[in-house]
């Protein structure tokens, strides 16, 4: 009988994860299950120390084009090669539209949508050189509801959406595919303070017909089902991962 790791085909698979917060450092652990070799990019060191044995890291700025073909030329020497890339990269700052700031506006949009083309594009050009590649990001339940005071983040996951759905229309045809997973509320770094206010968990968790808040681990079987040889003909798919909360 196959195992899970048969299914799956990530044995040996060479895997860049941006980001090693919360879900990225959640998925980096389930590609190490499979048997993957992970390559960890954040600018932060420290949260790259943090990162369990086995897994190799390098500390890069993704802002910048040099940072992400940066990273990718570091995949392709370090694992020898790059079949997966896991975008999770990504801030926000709860303000209305009327008070944001430009500063805001454009580093929001820098960070969670700027990064994800430029890295997207380097490793798309060596993905659909190589003739396979699967692509998934983050984007959010923010990318279709009309959260208040979410104006750049909201337009940044909107912008995520609409980039894979391009870059899949693209590249497919080069055996590469993108999708994207879209996280509803998630107890995460990013969420946790505001989570943390009186009140503000129980007026989310009330909005999600699951009766709970999502946690990394729900959203990593999704990532690697995406980056598996299953997902072979899953493309330009932003999947929901969000305990029912688009539903309502």
């Amino acid at each position: 009988m196959a195992s899970v790791n048969d299914w799956l085909g990530l044995n040996g698979a060479r895997v860049l994860v941006a980001g090693a917060g919360g879900i990225g450092s959640a998925c980096i652990e389930e590609f190490m299950a499979a048997g993957a070799n992970v390559l960890a990019v954040d600018r932060d060191q420290a949260r790259l120390a943090a990162l369990g044995e086995g897994v190799v890291t390098e500390q890069v700025d993704l802002t910048s084009t040099a940072g992400c073909e940066d990273a990718v030329a570091a995949a392709r020497e370090r694992l020898g090669g790059l079949d997966v890339l896991v975008h999770s990269v990504g801030i926000n700052r709860r303000t209305p539209i009327l008070d944001t700031e430009d500063e805001d506006w454009s580093r929001i949009l820098e960070i969670n949508l700027t990064s994800a083309f430029k890295l997207g594009r380097a490793a798309g050009r060596v993905m659909v050189q190589a003739g396979f590649g699967r692509q998934i990001y983050c984007s959010s339940v923010s990318s279709i509801l009309a959260h208040p005071d979410h104006g750049p983040y909201a337009a940044s996951k909107g912008g995520i959406n609409q980039l894979v759905r391009v870059m899949a229309r693209e590249w497919a045809s080069s055996g590469v595919t993108v999708n994207a997973i879209a996280p509803g509320y998630v107890d995460t770094e990013l969420t946790k303070a505001h989570l943390d206010q009186p009140g503000v968990r129980r007026h989310y968790t009330s909005m999600v017909p699951a009766g709970r808040l999502g946690t990394v681990h729900d959203l990593t079987g999704p990532v690697v089902y995406l980056a598996s040889r299953q997902a072979a003909f899953v493309t330009g798919h932003v999947l929901y991962v969000d305990g029912g909360r688009t539903l309502v």
